[in-house]
C-alpha cells in the first residue's frame, strides 16, 4: 500500500513490531462505517463518480458481511485494519477501490475509528451502570429497614440501613455516567477530512461526513484531530474512578461474606470452591473485580506516558493507544456484569446485621444527641457524658441499653426511664431523617425514586 518509495520489503521483526492487526481489527466496523460516508461524500463532491462511489459501497459492504460471518482473511503483512480492509476492497472493486483513500489519511482515519468505537462502548457501559444501579436500587428498597452497621474506620460507628448503603453506590455510579456521558460530549466531533496533518486540497464536505457518522460537529484543527487521544484518556480516567467504585463495593462484598462478618451469602453461581479444603466458598467473582481494577489503572497510566512526550501531529507511538484501551474498557464492562450479578443474588442475613448493627456502642451519639435535646447540655458535655457511660458499660461488659437508670443517674442524675428508647438500633436508624440520611422512610423514598427514574431496562436519561 505504501511500497512505491521503498525498494526490499520490511525486516521480519520491523514487520512484527509494526503491525497491529491482531487488536485493531476490533475497529472493522468503524473503519466500514467511515469508509462509507466518505466515499458518499466523495461522490456528493464530484471527487468521485457515483458509479464508483456505487461499486465502492457495494464492496464495503461485502466486506462487513464477511467480517461478521468470520469468512474475512486477517493478513499481518498488511500491517491493520485499514489496509486489510482496503486490499479486499481492491480484490472486489478493482482499481476504482484506490479511489477511496482520496483527501484522507490513515492518521485522520485511525482516528475517526478510534473514536467511533470509544462513543459505542460509552453507550454500552452507559446502558450497564444503569442496570447495575436498578440492581441496587431494587435490592435497597427490598432492605430499607434492615439495619446494619456503619463503619469508620472499619470500627462500628452507628446504625445504618442495608438499603441506605446500597443507595450509597447507586450515587457513585450516578456520577460514574455522568462523567463517561461528558467524555462522550466532548469526543464528538469528526476527525475524518483531517488527512495525514495539514488537511487536504480536495473540495470536501467534513460536514457530510459529521452528520452521516453522527458527529456534532468536524474537529476544527487539523493538527489537532489527527494527534489528540484525550478522547480516549478522559475515558479511561472515568472508567478507572467507575472501577474504584466497583472495588469498594467487591472489598465489601469479600468482607460481608466472610465468617467474620456473616452478613450475606453469594450461591453457587458467584463462589469457587476449593481443591483441597472442601468446605470452602470463595467469592471470586468480586475478588477477580477488585483484582481487574489494577488492569484498567495501567491502562490510563500507559496512555498518558505514550503521550506526555510526542510532538504535533502523528507518531506510531500514538498504535500503543489502543490495546489497552480495549482491555480496559472491556474489563469494565465484564466487572459490571458481575457485580449486577452479585447484587441480584445476594442473600441478606438480617439478624445478624442487627446484632452487630448493636455491638460496640453503636447508639452512643443517640444517646448524646438525646442528652442535647432533652436536658440541653452543650454537646460537648453530653460527649463527655456519654463517654462516662460507654466506660461503665464497658467496665461491667454489657450494652448501653443494659445498664440501670441508676448507673447512668450516677453520671448525670437528671436522666430518666425515656432515654431507654433511644438506644436500640432501629430507633437510631429511624431517628436519622435528615434529607439523605439512614432512615427507612427516606430509604425507601430515594429507593423508589431511583427505581422509577432507571425504568425497566435501567436506560434512564
Amino acid at each position: 500500500m505504501w511500497g512505491g518509495r521503498f525498494q526490499s520489503a520490511p525486516h521480519a521483526i520491523m514487520e512484527e513490531i509494526n503491525a497491529s492487526i491482531d487488536f485493531d481489527r476490533k475497529l472493522a466496523l468503524q473503519d466500514i462505517a467511515g469508509s462509507k460516508a466518505h466515499v458518499a461524500m466523495l461522490a456528493a463532491t464530484g471527487i468521485v463518480t457515483r458509479e464508483q462511489a456505487d461499486a465502492i459501497g457495494a464492496g464495503l459492504e461485502r466486506i462487513r458481511g464477511e467480517i461478521e460471518s468470520g469468512t474475512f482473511t486477517f493478513s499481518r503483512a498488511l500491517e491493520d485494519i485499514h489496509m486489510n480492509i482496503e486490499a479486499r476492497l481492491a480484490e472486489i472493486a478493482g482499481p476504482d477501490a484506490g479511489r477511496l483513500h482520496t483527501a484522507r489519511s490513515r492518521n485522520d482515519q485511525v482516528a475517526l475509528d478510534f473514536r467511533l468505537w470509544i462513543r459505542d462502548t460509552i453507550d454500552t457501559l452507559d446502558g450497564q451502570i444503569a442496570g447495575l444501579q436498578r440492581a441496587l436500587a431494587e435490592k435497597a428498597l427490598a432492605h430499607a429497614a434492615d439495619v446494619m452497621p456503619g463503619f469508620t474506620h472499619l470500627q462500628t460507628a452507628q446504625p445504618v440501613t442495608f438499603g441506605h448503603h446500597l443507595l450509597a453506590y447507586v450515587e457513585m455510579l450516578d456520577r460514574d455516567r455522568g462523567r463517561l456521558r461528558d467524555a462522550r460530549a466532548r469526543l464528538n466531533e469528526n476527525p475524518l477530512g483531517s488527512a495525514a496533518l495539514a488537511g487536504t486540497s480536495f473540495p470536501i464536505d467534513r460536514e457530510m461526513t459529521a452528520h452521516a457518522l453522527g458527529f456534532d460537529r468536524p474537529t476544527a484543527n487539523s493538527l489537532d484531530s489527527v494527534s489528540d487521544r484525550d478522547f480516549a484518556l478522559e475515558t479511561l480516567a472515568a472508567a478507572s474512578i467507575c472501577a474504584v467504585h466497583l472495588s469498594r463495593f467487591a472489598e465489601e462484598i469479600v468482607l460481608w461474606t466472610s465468617p467474620q462478618f456473616g452478613f450475606v451469602t453469594l450461591s453457587d453461581a458467584f463462589t469457587t470452591g476449593s481443591s483441597i479444603m472442601p468446605q470452602k466458598r470463595n467469592p471470586d467473582a468480586a475478588e477477580l473485580v477488585r483484582g481487574k481494577t489494577g488492569r484498567i489503572f495501567g491502562a490510563l497510566q500507559a496512555l498518558l506516558v505514550v503521550m506526555k512526550g510526542l510532538p504535533l501531529a502523528y507518531s506510531k507511538d500514538m498504535q500503543e493507544d489502543k490495546e489497552g484501551t480495549f482491555d480496559a474498557l472491556q474489563s469494565l464492562s465484564l466487572c459490571l456484569a458481575a457485580m449486577t450479578g452479585m447484587v441480584r443474588d445476594l442473600k441478606l442475613d438480617a439478624g445478624r446485621m442487627r446484632e452487630a448493627a448493636g455491638a460496640s456502642y453503636a447508639t452512643a451519639t443517640d444517646l448524646a444527641d438525646w442528652l442535647v435535646r432533652r436536658l440541653g447540655l452543650p454537646f460537648r458535655e453530653a460527649h463527655h457524658a456519654t463517654g462516662r457511660l460507654v466506660a461503665a458499660a464497658a467496665a461491667r461488659q454489657v450494652a448501653l441499653d443494659q445498664l440501670s437508670l441508676a448507673d447512668m443517674q450516677a453520671v448525670e442524675p437528671r436522666i430518666g426511664e425515656e432515654v431507654f428508647t433511644v438506644l436500640g438500633v432501629e430507633q437510631s436508624a429511624a431517628s436519622r431523617t435528615s434529607y439523605g440520611g439512614t432512615a427507612p422512610a427516606n430509604v425507601r423514598e430515594q429507593a423508589q425514586r431511583w427505581v422509577d427514574r432507571l425504568g425497566p431496562a435501567g436506560t434512564s436519561a
